[in-house]
């Protein structure tokens, strides 16, 4: 017997009838039926996500907000090859790495790291744009020098590509 009241009856205890996932496999929606007095009903079943704090660099928190993150990465990439489920897909990535530090508070900067380790591989020129934002580069040397990096990196993987030719 599951204990579920019965919307109807109030009784305590119901069976169920059907089960089938939603929401892409994140909610389970179940058809109940009370045991007591027939009636059916629908319940559904979800992950309880513990909310996630952002510790800002000022020191403020306000809670994790993907649609946030999802437009800073959206206007980084704005009129580059970069198709959208490309970034909602980084997007997942960095939401499961925060979640998976098991922590209930990550800094904007731990976010910021996360993002920018999955930009540079999704396109160079979004990740620039992301870091003189995110990395708030103070003069245009400290933007060549991320720019070099990232340069030496891409040269390093087209050497190593060519050496496996």
């Amino acid at each position: 017997m599951n204990a579920m009241q019965c919307p109807h009856c109030g009784y305590n205890g119901s069976k169920v009838v059907d089960s089938r996932p939603t929401d892409d496999g994140r909610v389970i929606r179940r058809r109940r039926e009370c045991e007591h007095c027939g009636f059916r009903f629908t319940t559904f079943e979800r992950v309880e996500v513990t909310p996630l704090l952002v510790v800002k660099k000022n020191g403020n928190r306000e809670e994790f907000n993907r649609e946030k993150l999802l437009k800073g990465i959206v206007r980084s990439a704005e009129k580059r090859p970069v198709s959208m489920d490309a970034i909602t897909n980084l997007v997942d990535r960095v939401e499961n790495k925060l979640r998976s530090l098991g922590e209930n508070e990550v800094s904007s900067q731990q976010i910021g790291e996360f993002v920018m380790e999955d930009l540079v591989n999704l396109d160079e020129i979004a990740y620039i744009r992301f870091a003189s934002v995110y990395r708030q580069f103070k003069d245009m040397s400290v933007f060549y020098k991320e720019l070099k990096e990232i340069m030496e990196k891409d040269k390093k993987k087209n050497q190593d590509n060519s050496e496996e030719k």
